[in-house]
């Protein structure tokens, strides 16, 4: 049931992450969209534009979030294990409070029509991988890292963390704090991460706390007409 005392963008954007999120972008329809807000189909295209222009901002904001994210967690650290343990946490985080966003940002790039939009997304996209990749390239260099492919490991390791967003659920037994430190283990065994010949695990690194991860996201993302706590823990 929709809230209509909630601020109309805010419900149309959340009838967009449920039903993109649900459905995918191409299967949802106009009206049945300004039913989930609570409008009508005239008043819908009133405050958000088209449905290409409603995608292209969720997809825009979703990606600005979780790269400014990833910025913010690795700045002047330099120890590669411990970048790559907070870019693991960042990513498995947000796709398990954020996972409607983020199934829409992770899926709906090839349903972008606009060129420009989607070059934007894509540059986006790619500086944030090149974080990963960066990291996993000085932890090579610096033998701390050993494993064959950077690109490769890349993808890996994003896709292990990516998939979050389509399992994790609030009311679990594992919450997302726990969830995202079981991740920095498997991904610091991915790639032999070594400290003086010893295996490094998510215990052995400066973590970012669950704390730092609520100021970071007030609000989760929810159905729309529905109060989220964040499941970050319980």
């Amino acid at each position: 049931m929709t809230n209509v005392e909630t601020p109309t963008v805010e419900r149309i954007r959340a009838a967009a992450l449920m039903l993109f999120s649900a459905k995918g972008f191409a299967a949802t329809g106009i009206r049945e969209l300004a039913d989930a807000a609570g409008l009508s189909s005239a008043s819908l295209y009133h405050h958000m534009g088209t449905k290409d222009d409603l995608l292209i901002q969720i997809m825009t904001d979703g990606h600005e979030r979780l790269l400014a994210t990833a910025e913010m967690s690795i700045g002047g650290v330099e120890r590669p294990d411990v970048r790559l343990a907070r870019l693991v946490q960042v990513h498995v985080v947000m796709h398990a409070v954020h996972n409607r966003e983020c199934r829409v940002i992770d899926n709906e790039v090839r349903s972008l029509s606009d060129t420009a939009a989607r070059t934007t997304i894509v540059e986006l996209r790619d500086r944030y991988e090149d974080m990963w990749s960066t990291t996993l390239r000085d932890g090579l260099a610096g033998g701390n890292f050993q494993f064959a492919d950077i690109r490769l490991t890349t993808l890996a390791l994003i896709d292990l963390c990516t998939g979050v967003a389509a399992w994790f659920r609030p009311d679990g037994d594992r919450d997302a704090f726990t969830v995202a430190t079981h991740h920095v283990d498997l991904a610091l065994a991915m790639v032999s991460a070594r400290r003086s010949h010893r295996p490094v695990r998510a215990k052995d690194v400066h973590l970012l706390e669950p704390d730092w991860f609520t100021q970071q996201w007030n609000r989760p993302d929810t159905t729309p007409g529905t109060a989220g706590s964040s499941p970050l823990q319980r």
